[in-house]
């Protein structure tokens, strides 16, 4: 099950995606290294940058089954292909191997450093899965607030990010502060990374996403451009939201069609565009250039929102 959800073997090619949790690690211990010691090897830090995309994986396995998500890259999901029983245990199986992997790193890093390493990791994963059952939680919500939507993202998927870019800095041997600097880089970069999937998930084409299109409306989904569209002052356009997100069930496709109107006409794509223009100066500021550049690279909408 594990080699169909990556793609390997008999199940290739393997799964698409640009691997931007474990690039981090790699390219931040990079630069941070770089100046104390320019011999630095990518090998020092491929325990940490394996063990994060394990984990993320084995939280991907997990929302596809909360968020009955059929399709991921163009694929069955593994709950769709082998059961929602056989797909919880896969994953399970992915979040041990995450931690055994992480383990390893003690034959190049110093034991203290190991040591902060998982529990940088397991605190990600307890504050994501805190972030996933507000998500969870939003469904049967009537309302919810800009403020409450930034605690979900920060958890659901800022803090994985977050701890990416922390271990990158603690395979170098980072002190604390350097630590802490890229810690809240890969936090700005999460918040941008989730409101831009907010918008894929409205008005991204399905053969570009992998997923259903705008399956996160029919599902009632409080995503940035929902949430930022009902805080606007009331009007015919803005209850159309209202009213169908108050129904307190799934949305048929002439409701979801509706909804999409009503988004466009009150601008919240271009809002949530502005929302990530936000997030994007901590990233500018940053002072190593591969990575910075690197990270707005990743965050370019462009051609990939086409409407579907």
């Amino acid at each position: 099950m594990l080699a169909y959800h990556f793609g390997y073997g008999a199940f290739g090619p393997a799964r698409k995606g640009k691997r931007l949790r474990p690039n981090l690690v790699l390219r931040i211990a990079e630069e941070e290294e770089r100046g104390s010691q320019p011999d630095f090897s990518d090998d020092r830090a491929l325990d940490a940058a394996a063990a994060i995309e394990l984990l993320h994986n084995y939280s991907l396995v997990h929302d596809d089954i909360e968020d009955c998500d059929e399709l991921r890259h163009g694929k069955a999901t593994l709950w769709k292909k082998y059961g929602v029983a056989q797909a919880i245990n896969a994953g399970d199986a992915m979040c041990a191997l995450s931690f055994l992997t992480l383990a390893r790193a003690k034959k190049k890093h110093p034991a203290e450093n190991v040591m902060h390493m998982i529990e940088v990791l397991h605190q990600a994963h307890l504050t994501m899965c805190d972030g996933q059952a507000l998500d969870l939680q939003f469904e049967e919500a009537t309302r919810v607030t800009i403020e409450e939507y930034e605690r979900m993202i920060t958890g659901k998927t800022a803090a994985l990010f977050g701890a990416a870019c922390e271990l990158g800095a603690l395979c170098a041997g980072s002190n604390a502060q350097i630590r802490a600097r890229d810690r809240e880089l890969g936090l700005a970069y999460g918040h941008a990374f989730q409101i831009r999937d907010d918008i894929l998930g409205i008005w991204g084409a399905s053969d570009t996403t992998g997923k259903t299109s705008a399956n996160d409306i029919a599902r009632r989904k409080w995503t940035f451009p929902i949430v930022w569209a009902l805080t606007q002052e009331s009007s015919t356009t803005r209850e159309v939201i209202a009213d169908a997100y108050a129904s307190g069930k799934s949305l048929e496709e002439d409701a979801v069609e509706e909804i999409i109107t009503a988004l466009n006409r009150l601008g919240a794509r271009e809002a949530s565009e502005r929302a990530i223009a936000q997030s994007l100066a901590a990233i500018e500021s940053y002072p190593h250039a591969s990575v910075r550049d690197y990270l707005l690279d990743s965050l370019k909408l462009s051609e990939r929102t086409k409407t579907a």
